[in-house]
C-alpha cells in the first residue's frame, strides 16, 4: 500500500503527558472515568481514515465523553513503513499506547514482550470471536491483541468468459463442477497456449495450505513437550499437497514457477478465466493502470469450492489493535480497544461490507452478493503456526520451495519430508 502521512487528532479537554500508572488508570477509569487524567496514543492503518472515518470519529467522541480529561491522540499509518516506525518508537520509549497490527505482524510483537495482556471476557462477542482471527492473538493461553476485522481471500473469475465456454455465468459451487467448467473453459479457448481456465501459480503456498488444511493437515502441530514439529508428510497434509499440485498442473499454462505475487495480470491480460487471490486482486484486474476497464463487468468474486463440497479454507487475513507493554495508560487504552471493537463498532465495519470479528454478526453477511464469497470462506480458516520461529521458515521459502520441487518432479513424500526436517531446524527458535 502507499504510504500515507501521520494525521494526528487530539480529542479530550486537558492535554497531558502520558503521566499515571497503569494500575492508577485502572482505578480511575473504573471507580470514576471523569476524574481519570493523562492520555492515550493509538495508531490505526489508513484503511481506517479511507474507509470508516464516521467510526473512528464516533469512538473518539464517545471516549471524550466517558472520560473528558484525558486526551486521545491519533496518528494513521501506512502499511509500507508502520512496522519500521513501531521497532522505532518501541526502541526509543515513543511507541503508541494502542496499535493496530495485521494478524501476521502480532507474534512478532508477542514473543517481544511489546504488547501488553488482555482480559478475553471483558471485549464484546469474544465468545463468538472467529477462532483463526482470535488464535492469531493467542499464546501460552493468554490474549495479546483483540480480533478487528478479517479478511479472506475468495475465486476471482471472468463471468464472461464462463458464460461463453459453459453457457452460465456464474461460478460453480462444487469442485467437481468447477472442474468441469474449468475443462470446458480451457477447450473453448485452446487455441491461446498460455490461457489458463485457473490461474494456480506453483509457489503459492497460502493456496497449497488451504488445501492442506481441507484434508485436515498442517504445516506444524504443537506437542505435549511444548515443541513445534513440522507436519507436511503426515499423510492428510501429503493429501492436499497433491490435491493443490494436480490442479496447478492441469489448469496453470503458464510458468509454473512465477508466484501468485502479480497474478491478477493474467486475467487481466486476458489469459486467465480465474484465480484464488484476495478480494482487493479483482479491482486490480480492472484497474485502469495494472489492468483492464473493460473487464469491470464480467469480473466477480465467489467462494473457492474445495474438497469434499466445502468451501476451501481460508488463509485468515485481517488486524488486530493491541495495547503496547510499556504503556502507562494501559487501562484507559485498553477501553479505547474495547469501544473500536464493540458490538455496534463492528456492525458499522459490517454495514461496510467488512468482516466483522465474530461470527454472530458476520453470519448475515454470507447471504449479501458483495460479502457471500468472503463470509463464507472464513468459519473454517486457517493460520500459520503460532511459533516463535515462523518467522525464519518464511525467511527461509520452505513451503514455496517444496511447492517447487514438486512441480520439478520431486516427490511429494520426498519433498514434504525435507520441508520438515528444515522446519524442525527453525520453528521451535525465535529471533
Amino acid at each position: 500500500m502507499a504510504t500515507a502521512g501521520i494525521m494526528a487528532l487530539a480529542v479530550g479537554l486537558t492535554a497531558c503527558s502520558s503521566g499515571g500508572s497503569a494500575s492508577s488508570d485502572a482505578k480511575n477509569a473504573s471507580t470514576d472515568p471523569k476524574a481519570a487524567t493523562g492520555s492515550v496514543t493509538v495508531w490505526l492503518m489508513d484503511d481506517a481514515q479511507k474507509s470508516w472515518p464516521d467510526l473512528v470519529q464516533r469512538v473518539n467522541d464517545d471516549f471524550a465523553a466517558k472520560y473528558p480529561n484525558v486526551t486521545l491522540k491519533l496518528a494513521y499509518q501506512g502499511w509500507a513503513d508502520k512496522v519500521t516506525k513501531l521497532d522505532k518508537a518501541l526502541a526509543d520509549g515513543t511507541a503508541p499506547d494502542v496499535v493496530e497490527l495485521g494478524n501476521t505482524e502480532t507474534m512478532k510483537y508477542v514473543l517481544s514482550g511489546a504488547l501488553a495482556p488482555v482480559e478475553r471476557n471483558t471485549f464484546d462477542n469474544s465468545d463468538s470471536w472467529i477462532k483463526a482471527l482470535a488464535n492469531t492473538c493467542t499464546y501460552q493461553d493468554k490474549l495479546w491483541c483483540v480480533p478487528y476485522y478479517a479478511g479472506a481471500r475468495v475465486a476471482i473469475y471472468n463471468s464472461a468468459a464462463f458464460q461463453q465456454a459453459t453457457g452460465n455465468a456464474e461460478f460453480p459451487k462444487t469442485e467437481e463442477e468447477l472442474r468441469t467448467a474449468l475443462d470446458k473453459v480451457a477447450d473453448k479457448n485452446k487455441a491461446d497456449r498460455t490461457y489458463s481456465s485457473l490461474y494456480l501459480p506453483g509457489p503459492y503456498w497460502y493456496a497449497a495450505m488451504s488445501y492442506v488444511s481441507a484434508y485436515g493437515g498442517a504445516i506444524a502441530r504443537f506437542d505435549s513437550a511444548g515443541n513445534w514439529h513440522g507436519t507436511l508428510s503426515d499423510p492428510k497434509s501429503q493429501q492436499g499437497i497433491t490435491h493443490f499440485v494436480d490442479l496447478v498442473r492441469k489448469y496453470n499454462k503458464g510458468d509454473l514457477a512465477v508466484n501468485e505475487q502479480n497474478q491478477f495480470e493474467s486475467m487481466a491480460r486476458g489469459h486467465a478465466a480465474a484465480f484464488y487471490g484476495n478480494g482487493f486482486e479483482s479491482a486490480s484486474v480492472t484497474a485502469p493502470v495494472t489492468g483492464d476497464p473493460s473487464l469491470k463487468d464480467a469480473v466477480k468474486v465467489a467462494t473457492m469450492p474445495g474438497p469434499g463440497g466445502k468451501p476451501l479454507p481460508t488463509f485468515i487475513g485481517g488486524s488486530a489493535l493491541a495495547v503496547t507493554s510499556k504503556s502507562p495508560s494501559a487501562a484507559l487504552a485498553a477501553d479505547w480497544v474495547r469501544m473500536f471493537t464493540s458490538t455496534k463498532s463492528q456492525q458499522a465495519l459490517a454495514d461496510k461490507d467488512i468482516l466483522p470479528n465474530n461470527l454472530t454478526q458476520l453470519n448475515p453477511l454470507k447471504n449479501k452478493p458483495a460479502t457471500a464469497a468472503a463470509a463464507n470462506a472464513v468459519p473454517d480458516a486457517w493460520f500459520t503456526p503460532l511459533a516463535p520461529g515462523w518467522g525464519a521458515v518464511e525467511k527461509q521459502k520452505i513451503l514455496p520451495d517444496m511447492l517447487t520441487a514438486i512441480l520439478k518432479g520431486k516427490s511429494v513424500d520426498q519433498a514434504a519430508k525435507e520441508a520438515d526436517a528444515a522446519i524442525d531446524q527453525l520453528i521451535n527458535k525465535a529471533g
